[in-house]
């Protein structure tokens, strides 16, 4: 009896250990299927918050890149216009320019030419008045020839009446003042000379101090119209060197009595002399006013390029802008791939947008 009672008491425990064993086990699978949803839940909502952020992350770059397109088709935009005006000023400049080389080159040439006729036009001068004694009377005509080769026809003119109604034989016009040009030379008294001897040599002077007189009187008009000085023509290089050999009867040079006169003898040849540097003066007053026209060119020139340069200066700032603004966009660009890449590994998403920086 006692062997039976202690045999139901363990089978008693036995059926009790069974049931809590039985009980245990059930409650561990309910709190663990509880567990298992409660994950699945969590897991859901993280890949939702995640999803969410990247999203964001993603809007947020492309914003980006899309301010950038624009700022860099902006500056391009930019670009071509002000490099379309630069090269329309240029091109303008230039041939301005080339147009003004091509003006001064044919000046060059015209002096060239001026300088080869004056002095086919010396020779010939030369040739015609060498006797001294047989071109004595060709004054007026000699002085007309020497004018005609050597000073172009506005700048001078024959036989002018001036306001006192006096006539000379020319005049060269230079600026608002004239220079006159008297031809009718005393040439008797060297023809007595030639044929008297030294005799007559007084009544040379004599005459040759008269017609200076004469010359300084009608001709010199400096209040009115003339310059102080006028030209006394010598048809004859021989009259023209035996007055430099002639005194007055005061024992003073003719060709310095003269000159106190303002009266200055000329031969053919010293006329062709001092026509030439007439001629080269008033050469050099319309190059004075080629030179201000050409100043004035230089002038707008140098504002053109004053103009190019400030365009130019602007056209390397909106390059340089374009090329800072596609370097930012390029190194944003970099970490927005570098985040989306560490996100797709696995990388927390707060850590990922600590640690980017796309502003």
């Amino acid at each position: 009896m006692m062997g039976w009672s202690a045999a139901a008491i363990i089978a008693i425990l036995g059926a009790f250990g069974i049931f809590v064993a039985l009980k245990a086990r059930s409650v561990a699978d309910a709190h663990g299927e509880a567990l298992r949803k409660e994950m699945q839940s969590l897991l859901a909502a993280q890949s939702q918050a995640t999803a969410a952020q990247i999203s964001q992350l993603a809007q947020s770059v492309a914003a980006q890149l899309g301010q950038v397109t624009q700022q860099v088709q902006s500056g391009m935009a930019s670009v071509g216009t002000i490099t379309s005006t630069a090269q329309k000023a240029v091109s303008e400049q230039l041939q301005a320019s080339t147009q003004m080389l091509g003006s001064i080159r044919q000046q060059l040439g015209e002096v060239q030419q001026a300088g080869h006729e004056l002095s086919v036009a010396a020779k010939q001068i030369e040739d015609v008045l060498g006797g001294a004694k047989t071109r004595g009377t060709l004054g007026e005509v000699a002085l007309d020839r020497i004018l005609a080769d050597t000073l172009p026809r506005a700048s001078y003119e024959t036989q002018f009446r001036f306001s006192t109604g006096e006539v000379v034989d020319a005049v060269v016009r230079l600026s608002d003042k004239l220079l006159p040009i008297d031809s009718k030379f005393p040439l008797d008294g060297y023809r007595r000379l030639l044929d008297l001897g030294e005799g007559c040599r007084k009544d040379f002077s004599n005459a040759v101090r008269l017609h200076a007189d004469s010359i300084a009187k009608k001709y010199i008009l400096p209040a009115k119209e003339t310059l102080d000085i006028a030209l006394m023509f010598v048809p004859s290089e021989g009259v023209y060197y035996e007055l430099l050999r002639s005194e007055d009867a005061k024992g003073t040079p003719l060709d310095e009595y003269c000159r106190t006169r303002c009266v200055v003898p000329v031969s053919p040849s010293t006329l062709f002399a001092h026509l030439k540097i007439i001629s080269l003066g008033l050469r050099g007053m319309q190059i004075e006013e080629n030179a201000k026209r050409l100043l004035g060119s230089l002038t707008g020139l140098k504002r053109q390029m004053d103009t190019f340069g400030e365009v130019y200066e602007k056209l390397g700032t909106h390059l340089r802008n374009a090329q800072q603004s596609y370097s930012d966009a390029d190194r944003k660009l970099d970490r927005a791939c570098a985040s989306l890449e560490e996100l797709a590994q696995g990388a927390p998403v707060e850590k990922v947008l600590e640690s980017a920086d796309l502003g």
